[in-house]
């Protein structure tokens, strides 16, 4: 990917219009114009990107992207775990990061602290103030992770213009030794954006839920949009009830970029992601529910799609041709890049067919069904994947 020169559980705050409408904003410290006259996360430092039509705030607490919405209304598609006013803690919600591990760590590893999904979320970012950036639409943060003896510097472009964001993230490994690793990026969705009527839509194709035993933790396997449950019946992953299972189903991608997308056709919303299938080859979906409606979803895609310590994985090695996790040498660095976008849909939208790649714009068309339609999101010109 090429990127411009300039530059992973959350509540809606008030938008303030004012004539830095797309300032970086820090919790702790601003970098360029006034602070909002709330902070997003109370308590919490955090950096925050606006233009005339988004908001997305990153919390420096764990990392996590808390919040992405359109200025206009108060619905958040990230709040799920959002902290509680006054809550300081490091962890992750919303969309947070999976580093180096997804899952598990080994029983010896836990022992000795790793915690579950890696550190990732549990530490704090480190907001990286810099002169060079002419545009007030990037942030730049950075975090170490002691154990895993990885640092991570990420940075996000937002569209001066435009509902779309591009998130860089630069990994490597710190230490004099040769490693595997993994990299899983975490979106989840919360209600209220989250009901019975949001329809998830991806391009994976081959999948399989986790949970199988070795040898073959890959079967019995289906294509999407259908999972098989453990009793044998057939599920359709776009929707969402009252029943969770199965809990955690992953797909292979086989086309050369990768999406995800989730649209509440009542609330008018979509939000979606797009990455290329290199860096990412599997694309993950968690489901919860609670009190008989859905609690949480999650739009996963990252290097890995079994869900396993690493002793369990370096026994597997590949799924289909796919690796499930990936090798960093000493010193070795590694990029990995996504957009996420937001996109106001018609009514009775009946979601996502297909994402088209132009370079200049992503085209979303619809299901079929009578008279289709097709969407677009507009990329700057000095993005390009």
């Amino acid at each position: 990917m090429n990127f411009p020169a300039s530059g992973l559980r959350c509540r809606s705050t008030v938008f303030q219009k004012s004539v830095m409408a797309v300032g970086l904003v820090l919790g702790f410290l601003s970098i360029a114009g006034p602070p909002l006259k709330k902070e997003p996360y109370s308590g919490r430092g955090s950096l925050t990107l606006s233009n005339n039509k988004v908001r997305l705030v990153v919390d420096l607490e764990g990392g996590s992207i808390g919040e992405f919405r359109f200025v206009d209304t108060d619905v958040n598609p990230l709040n799920w775990a959002a902290p509680a006013p006054g809550e300081t803690g490091v962890r992750g919600f919303g969309h947070f990061l999976c580093l180096d591990r997804w899952g598990p760590p080994s029983d010896a590893e836990g022992a000795r602290g790793m915690p579950y999904h890696g550190e990732a979320a549990h530490v704090k970012w480190t907001q990286v103030r810099s002169n060079k950036f002419a545009a007030l639409d990037t942030g730049v943060m950075t975090a170490t992770l002691p154990l895993a003896g990885l640092s991570v510097r990420r940075t996000v472009h937002l569209s001066p213009s435009q509902s779309v964001v591009l998130v860089r993230e630069d990994i490597t490994n710190d230490r004099p030794l040769g490693r595997v690793y993994n990299i899983v990026q975490h979106p989840t969705l919360a209600p209220p954006f989250l009901d019975e009527t949001t329809l998830v839509d991806c391009d994976g194709r081959r999948g399989f839920a986790q949970g199988n035993p070795l040898p073959n933790p890959a079967e019995p396997s289906f294509v999407w949009p259908n999972a098989v449950t453990a009793s044998g019946e057939t599920v359709d992953m776009r929707r969402l009830a009252a029943h969770p299972e199965p809990n955690v189903v992953s797909y292979q991608i086989e086309d050369r970029h990768g999406w995800i997308t989730a649209v509440n056709p009542g609330m008018g919303i979509l939000i979606g992601y797009f990455w290329r299938t290199a860096e990412y080859p599997w694309v993950s979906l968690w489901r919860d529910v609670k009190d008989g409606h859905p609690a949480a979803r999650g739009l996963e895609f990252g290097s890995t799609g079994l869900h396993q310590p690493f002793p369990i994985l370096t026994q597997v090695g590949r799924i289909w041709d796919r690796p499930v996790m990936e090798y960093l040498d000493a010193g070795e660095a590694r990029t990995k890049s996504f957009l996420m976008f937001l996109v106001k849909v018609p009514p009775e939208y009946r979601g996502v067919r297909e994402v088209i790649y132009e370079g200049s714009q992503l085209r979303l068309r619809e299901h079929e069904g009578p008279d289709p339609r097709e969407l677009t999101v507009a990329l700057p010109a000095d993005w390009s994947l």
